[in-house]
């Protein structure tokens, strides 16, 4: 397995799709290499392509919003994505592009080692959880893999686009801080 350095410098170089010819920059992810709770979105937007770190447009402020009510954020999560560079005009990334990237969020998620890994949407859902899933009747499930906790919830860009989706949202936070408290207490 490649040390953090290496999987950087990889992720940085990487020409494996086309995606590498629109970015601006690569947005490998952001947060401790040791969070217990891993958060993993579709793919950057524009305001991440731009910046290089993911979830900061409005979508990211409405997570770093919904986190800080069950007293997780930054600080103590890891944020990634399936793929690592926009897709032109936000459209969901691609089957060969998701599988292009899909190595470098591996290796991410052997070395921050998360207790919890909460998919933000159906995209990263069906890529991590199963190919079926369905985020409006499983959204707040709980499978475990391998010795890790997978759930999803909406994507914070769904939730801008249609607050009724909120009150399960928060519904979902309950859960999720609900079980980092129970795999905490086994430590």
């Amino acid at each position: 397995m490649r040390t953090w350095e290496e999987l950087e410098r990889d992720c940085g170089r990487c020409m494996r799709c086309g995606l590498c010819r629109t970015r601006h920059n690569v947005v490998f992810g952001v947060g401790p290499r040791d969070a217990d709770v891993m958060f993993v979105g579709e793919g950057p937007g524009e305001q991440e392509d731009l910046r290089g770190e993911p979830f900061v447009g409005p979508a990211g402020m409405l997570l770093d919003d919904m986190l800080s009510i069950i007293d997780l954020g930054r600080h103590n999560c890891y944020i990634a994505n399936i793929v690592k560079c926009r897709p032109p005009h936000n459209r969901d990334p691609q089957e060969q592009e998701q599988e292009a990237c899909i190595d470098y969020l591996r290796d991410q998620m052997a070395l921050v080692k998360p207790k919890i890994i909460v998919c933000l949407g159906r995209i990263a859902a069906m890529k991590l959880i199963k190919p079926d899933f369905r985020i409006t009747r499983e959204h707040g499930a709980w499978t475990e893999k391998g010795g890790v906790w997978f759930t999803a919830m909406y994507h914070p860009s769904a939730l801008l686009r249609d607050v009724s989706k909120r009150p399960e949202t928060f519904e979902d936070l309950l859960s999720l801080r609900e079980k980092l408290r129970e795999l905490q207490g086994k430590l």
